[in-house]
């Protein structure tokens, strides 16, 4: 029986991860959930697997978890401290699918214990991408990554050198707003830009791809993990989602991965590495689909790709830089201060302003001075938006 533990039970993530081990039971043994603001759906998951500790990452829910779980047995915390101490707690495999950089502290911990971690949180490796690898290796943990577009490119490779890598390629489906005239998008609505018409995701991330910053963080992460160089990635607008990504090699070959729209395939990839198992996806008809499209991204209408390249060229820190003002960019989106195109323009003033400070930026990535990065880009996106609504 396998000890695992779920960083982001509650997302979309950790919902379709605990949909495939409730399937078998009685093979997986939990040992912590963690959530946010969703105490029920933490509660009853936690009861429903026989979690020993389920941890909401609001101090303030608490006493409503300890609620919900009245009677249980199973011990509740709160807060970011009782995130990390879960992380901790040994165990063989442990999903990574907290939202943010919130997510990067409990997936290091992980890593110190040896554990194999399944990385669906791209933050952890465009802030830190270099601190993960080290510490996975110093500590003898594997890092699985679970974006579905790395998990086509490390089934590509497995059985190949990369010394025979010319490209890699990852696609996107271009969001929510790939057909839109660029002068509209201006006007473009909360609501319009949470609807992705190929994925069933959480908003945030639902948003960032109508914007094209998840397929930049997903750039930088492709970097970090393969370590190839940055003009040997290259981004495809696939609207399919089928394609998820393509791997070309020095004889002239693409190897390519095609899989159905379905997060379960790259969690379950992860979660039974390295063998594969049956698992409850959809099996492609190429004929009923007939042909698949591609087309160039357009970095007029996707700003965020041509950030990415900048901040790969600088190097250091800049990942920590640009996480913190996309998610500041993002908050100011949703709560209505920031017009959907003056996302990517807080990043890009963000950038401008911190990433010439090479004491900063260049510093030892160690935790604690990713944090600091983070929360001075967070002040200085802050400080950006501000100034635009005034």
């Amino acid at each position: 029986m396998r000890r695992i533990s779920i960083f982001g039970a509650t997302g979309s993530i950790g919902q379709n991860t605990i949909d495939l081990i409730a399937r078998a039971p009685d093979a997986y043994d939990v040992v912590a959930l963690t959530g946010a603001g969703n105490i029920a759906q933490l509660a009853a998951d936690a009861r429903r697997l026989g979690a020993d500790i389920a941890v909401t990452a609001h101090d303030h829910l608490l006493d409503d978890l300890r609620d919900a779980l009245h009677g249980s047995g199973i011990h509740c915390a709160a807060g970011a401290d009782a995130i990390r101490e879960a992380a901790t707690r040994p165990v063989d495999w442990v999903m990574s699918a907290i939202v943010g950089a919130a997510g990067l502290a409990p997936g290091i911990e992980a890593l110190k214990q040896g554990a194999t971690l399944a990385l669906a949180n791209k933050e952890s490796l465009v802030c830190a991408g270099k601190l993960m690898l080290h510490t996975a290796q110093a500590h003898g943990a594997a890092i699985l990554p679970v974006d579905s577009e790395h998990s086509a490119v490390f089934q590509a490779l497995i059985g190949e050198d990369m010394a025979a890598v010319e490209r890699i390629i990852i696609t996107a489906s271009g969001g929510a707003f790939r057909d839109w005239p660029l002068d509209k998008l201006a006007s473009a609505t909360l609501e319009q830009a949470s609807n992705h018409p190929n994925w069933n995701m959480g908003q945030r991330i639902t948003i960032d791809s109508a914007s094209m910053f998840n397929k930049a963080m997903e750039v930088i992460e492709t970097r970090e993990y393969f370590g190839i160089e940055p003009a040997q990635i290259e981004v495809l607008v696939h609207p399919q989602s089928m394609i998820h990504a393509l791997v070309g090699f020095n004889d002239g070959a693409l190897m390519a991965h095609i899989g159905p729209p379905d997060m379960r395939h790259a969690i379950g990839f992860a979660l039974h590495h390295p063998n594969r198992q049956t698992l409850p996806v959809e099996r492609l008809d190429l004929a009923k689909i007939g042909s698949f499209e591609f087309r160039a991204p357009d970095e007029v209408r996707w700003p965020a790709l041509r950030l990415a390249r900048e901040v790969m060229a600088r190097g250091g820190m800049a990942g920590a830089v640009f996480n913190a003002a996309k998610e500041i960019g993002l908050d100011g989106f949703i709560d209505g201060r920031l017009r959907f195109p003056q996302m990517a323009e807080v990043v890009e003033d963000t950038l401008d302003q911190l990433n010439s400070d090479s004491s900063l930026i260049d510093a030892n990535m160690t935790l604690d001075n990713v944090a600091q990065v983070d929360h001075l880009a967070r002040q200085a996106a802050k400080a950006v938006i501000n100034k635009r609504a005034g």
